[in-house]
C-alpha cells in the first residue's frame, strides 16, 4: 500500500535540492539547476515575485542553466551565506556561478538586488538565463514595459529588471503569454559575467551599475565572514553549528529584529496535503531559543535587536503576548487561501497561519527565558521591560490552572503536560530576575506558585504504567515537547530518562521522532523533535549515546547543511517549510548542551 504522507508524481524539485541566500530582508531559494524558484520582494513576508516552488506554470522564476548535460557541485563560500554552484559539461567545460543578495556599504540596500557571477574556469560553458516573474500566487497579472533603459516588468507594486555585463537579453516579445527577459552568455577560460535582477516594491526602480555590483558580492562575501569572525564556538560538531547559525541569520528580519519561523509558505508537511502552514512571522517560542544560543556564541547586535522588538511587540499589544507578531511587531490574524497548486499539487496555499489567537502558556516560558538569557550575559532591562515582566509572571500565577492549545498548536484545548511545565519555567525564571533586582514584584507569590505546578506536574503528568510523562491527565499519548524541558531544569532525573526510553519506543524511527501519539498517520518526523532528544539524553546523565545520536542526525542535512521542518523516515526526503529556524536551533542547542555537559566525550 502506497504511503499516504509521501508526494505525489508531480513537477516539483525535492526541497532537499534548495539552498538559500539572504539579505537580511529576503530570502532565494537556488536550485541545484541554477534555478532561483523562490524569492519574495521586498522583504521575506510579502507575496512573492519569484514562486515557481508553489506554482510551476505560473509561479515564475529565475532560471541560469548550462545548455548542455552537465553535472553539479556546490558549496557556501566558508564563513557566508553567499552560493557558489560549479557546472561541468560532459564535454569538459567547467563554469562557477556565484549567487547573492547583495549588501551595501553601510549594511543592506534599501532595493533587492541579486547578483549571480559566472566565470569561466575550464574549456567553453554555454548558459541560458531567464528572468519570468510569476501572478505573486494569484494576486498580480505581470507585464513588460519598454523604457530608455531597457524592457522592465511590473507586478503589482513591484518593479523588477534585469542589468548584466559580458551579454545583452534578447529582445523582449511584449506581446507573449509568458512575460520574461532571457538571453545567453558563454564562459571561456579566465571570463567573467554577471547577471543582475534588481527589484523594488512600491519604489522608483534604481539600476546599478554591473561593475558595482561585481565589487558588492566581494563585499557581501567579507561582510558574511566579518559576522562568522564574530561567532564564538569551538565544540563539537563546530562546522554544523556554524551552518546552522548562518542560516539562521538569515531569518533574522534586520529592520525589526525579528525572528522569521521559516522562509516559506505552505511547503506541505504530508502528502495528504492541509498542514500547509505559512511560517514567515515571527513566533515568540523561536526568539527565545535564538536568543539563547546567539548570547551564548557572543553575538551581541542580534539578541539586543531580538529582545528589544519582543517586549516593544508585547507592550504595545499586549498585556499578554501573542503566540506569534508580524515582521513589524503587529499581530496578525489574516489567513487567506490563494489560487495556486501548492509544491506538486499538495495544497492549499495559505498566506497567514491560524494558530493566532490561541491560549499557549509555554509562551510565557518563552518571553521569560530570552529576558534570563539576557541578564546572564551580563545585561540590564530597561524599566519597562521589568514592569512588563512582573505583569507577566503575575498572569501566569492566574493562567497555569487553564487549558491551552499546547505547543504544536491542537484544536482542542487541554491541560497540556509541557504547558504547564513551561509555566513553571516563567516562574523559576521570574524569581531568578527578581533576586537580582532585574524585575520587581512578588517574588514570593511566584515561588509559591512554581512548587503548586510542579506538584501539579508530579501529580497528575506522570503515568507510572507508561513510565513517562503524558501529553495530558488521563491520557495514555505521549508528546516530545517535554523533552524541553530537560533543557529548562524541570526534571533531569528518573522520570525524565524514562521518559525519553518511550518516546523513542512509541513514536520513534531510528534517530527521528514524530511529534506526539499519532502524528505518523498525519505527518512526517519533526526534525527538532530528534535534536531535543539528543539534548535531554546529555541533560539526564547518558552523554555516550548523546553523542552518538548526534554524529548520526549531522547526515540529516542538505548538501549545503540546510534544515528542514520535517524528514521522511523512509528516505530522508524534506517536507514541509525551509529553511526552518526550530530545526537549525534544535541543532545548535544540543550542540552548546552536550558541549557543557559532556565536554570529556568529545572536544
Amino acid at each position: 500500500m502506497a504511503d499516504p504522507n509521501s508526494a505525489p508524481e508531480m513537477p516539483g524539485e525535492p526541497l532537499e535540492s534548495y539552498a538559500a541566500i539572504g539579505d537580511g530582508r529576503t530570502i532565494a531559494l537556488v536550485g541545484l539547476r541554477g534555478q532561483i524558484d523562490w524569492m519574495p520582494v521586498p522583504d521575506i513576508g510579502a507575496e512573492p515575485v519569484f514562486a515557481r516552488l508553489l506554482d510551476d506554470a505560473r509561479g515564475g522564476c529565475i532560471e541560469l542553466e548550462p545548455t548542455s548535460p552537465y553535472s553539479v557541485r556546490r558549496r557556501y563560500l566558508p564563513g557566508t551565506n553567499v552560493l557558489e554552484t560549479t557546472f561541468t559539461t560532459e564535454a569538459g567545460g567547467v563554469a562557477k556561478v556565484t549567487d547573492a543578495l547583495v549588501v551595501g556599504i553601510a549594511g543592506r540596500l534599501p532595493w533587492c538586488e541579486l547578483a549571480r557571477r559566472i566565470e569561466g574556469v575550464h574549456g567553453t560553458v554555454d548558459f541560458a538565463w531567464g528572468v519570468r516573474p510569476g501572478t505573486m500566487l494569484g494576486t498580480a497579472s505581470p507585464w513588460m514595459e519598454a523604457t530608455e533603459r531597457g524592457a522592465i516588468i511590473r507586478c503589482g507594486a513591484a518593479t523588477v529588471a534585469v542589468v548584466g555585463e559580458g551579454h545583452a537579453p534578447e529582445e523582449p516579445d511584449g506581446t507573449a503569454e509568458i512575460v520574461q527577459l532571457r538571453g545567453r552568455v558563454s564562459t571561456r577560460e579566465g571570463s567573467r559575467s554577471l547577471l543582475v535582477v534588481v527589484a523594488t516594491h512600491d519604489e522608483p526602480l534604481r539600476l546599478p551599475d554591473p561593475a558595482n555590483v561585481d565589487v558588492g558580492i566581494d563585499r557581501t562575501i567579507e561582510n558574511w565572514r566579518i559576522w562568522s569572525r564574530e561567532f564564538s564556538y569551538e565544540g563539537p560538531w563546530a562546522d554544523a553549528v556554524q551552518r546552522s547559525a548562518l542560516a539562521l541569520k538569515l531569518l533574522v528580519y534586520a529592520p525589526s529584529g525579528a525572528i522569521v519561523a521559516a522562509g516559506t509558505t505552505s511547503l506541505p508537511e504530508t502528502g495528504r496535503g492541509g498542514k500547509n502552514w505559512d511560517y514567515r512571522f515571527a513566533w515568540v517560542r523561536d526568539l527565545a531559543y535564538t536568543v539563547h544560543s546567539l548570547v551564548r556564541f557572543g553575538l551581541r547586535e542580534e539578541t539586543h535587536a531580538a529582545l528589544s522588538w519582543l517586549s516593544r511587540a508585547i507592550r504595545a499589544n499586549g498585556p499578554d503576548p501573542h503566540v506569534f507578531y508580524g515582521l513589524d511587531g503587529t499581530p496578525t490574524d489574516r489567513v487567506e487561501e490563494r489560487e495556486a497548486p501548492g509544491w506538486r499539487g499538495i495544497g492549499p496555499v495559505v498566506v497567514g497561519n491560524p494558530a493566532q489567537g490561541q491560549l499557549q502558556l509555554g509562551v510565557y516560558g518563552d518571553v521569560f527565558a530570552v529576558c534570563r538569557s539576557y541578564v546572564e550575559a551580563g545585561n540590564i532591562l530597561d524599566q519597562g521591560t521589568a514592569r512588563l515582566l512582573a505583569q507577566l509572571a503575575d498572569r501566569v500565577c492566574d493562567l497555569w490552572r487553564r487549558p491551552d492549545a499546547g505547543m504544536w498548536e491542537l484544536p482542542e484545548q487541554r491541560h497540556y503536560v509541557s504547558s504547564k511545565m513551561g509555566c513553571w519555567q516563567a516562574l523559576e525564571d521570574a524569581v531568578y530576575l527578581c533576586e537580582r533586582g532585574q524585575i520587581p514584584g512578588g517574588g514570593e507569590r511566584w515561588a509559591t506558585e512554581r512548587e503548586r505546578v510542579r506538584a501539579w506536574v508530579d501529580a497528575h503528568g506522570w503515568n507510572d504504567d507508561i513510565g513517562a510523562y503524558v501529553m495530558a491527565p488521563g491520557s495514555p499519548d505521549l508528546d516530545a515537547s517535554v523533552l524541553l524541558h530537560a533543557m529548562s531544569g524541570f526534571d533531569r532525573g528518573d522520570r525524565m530518562s524514562r521518559t525519553i526510553d518511550a518516546l523513542g519506543e512509541r513514536f520513534g524511527a531510528g534517530d527521528l521522532l514524530y511529534r506526539y501519539s499519532g502524528a505518523a498517520q498525519e505527518e512526517h518526523t519533526f526534525l527538532a523533535c530528534a535534536f531535543w532528544r539528543a539534548s535531554a539524553l546529555a541533560c539526564v546523565g547518558r552523554h555516550g549515546e548523546a553523542v552518538a545520536t548526534m554524529d548520526r542526525l549531522m547526515g540529516t542535512a542538505n548538501d549545503v547543511g540546510i534544515l528542514p521542518e520535517m524528514i521522511d523516515a523512509s528516505d530522508g526526503a524534506f517536507w514541509g517549510n525551509l529553511p526552518q529556524a526550530l530545526s537549525h536551533l534544535a541543532l545548535v542547542g544540543a550542540a552548546l548542551t552536550i558541549a557543557e555537559l559532556a565536554p570529556e566525550v568529545r572536544s
